[in-house]
């Protein structure tokens, strides 16, 4: 697989629209990497750590909490999307799909939010292969 095959995605699940301290804020961003890793769709997702936490700080164990990244192939994008507005239809999120120095940013806050959201991923990433070739 090259490089230019898969995509990058950030996750930002945004901490001012959850109502929960920074302990469930992380519960649920381990809930979710954890999901995300069992899925067939993605080729990676990893914690975002921060390497220099200020002190004081919201991170937990050098991690950021609501913030992860994957790596997905075109052809999954919309499982991806779809996964997602299943488990984070009820929470703001903030979407970077990016390939090189492209990138697509969206947020979404319910399903049909997320739904919008994978129609412009899929168009992005069409024009984005369409170039390539």
């Amino acid at each position: 697989m090259t490089p230019s095959n898969v995509y990058h995605l950030t996750i930002s699940l945004d901490e001012s629209k959850i109502e929960a301290d920074d302990d469930e804020r992380e519960k649920e961003t381990q809930r979710l990497f954890n999901e995300l890793r069992k899925l067939d769709d993605i080729e990676d997702v990893q914690r975002v750590i921060d390497p220099e936490p200020p002190e004081g700080s919201k991170a937990i164990a050098g991690f950021f909490i609501g913030l992860l990244t994957a790596e997905v192939k075109p052809e999954n994008i919309a499982n991806l999307f779809r996964f997602l507005g299943d488990r984070l239809s009820n929470k703001e999120v903030s979407l970077t799909l990016s390939l090189g120095d492209d990138v697509l940013e969206v947020t979404a806050r319910s399903r049909e939010e997320f739904e919008f959201a994978m129609q412009q991923a899929l168009i992005w990433t069409e024009q984005r292969n369409a170039t390539s070739t």
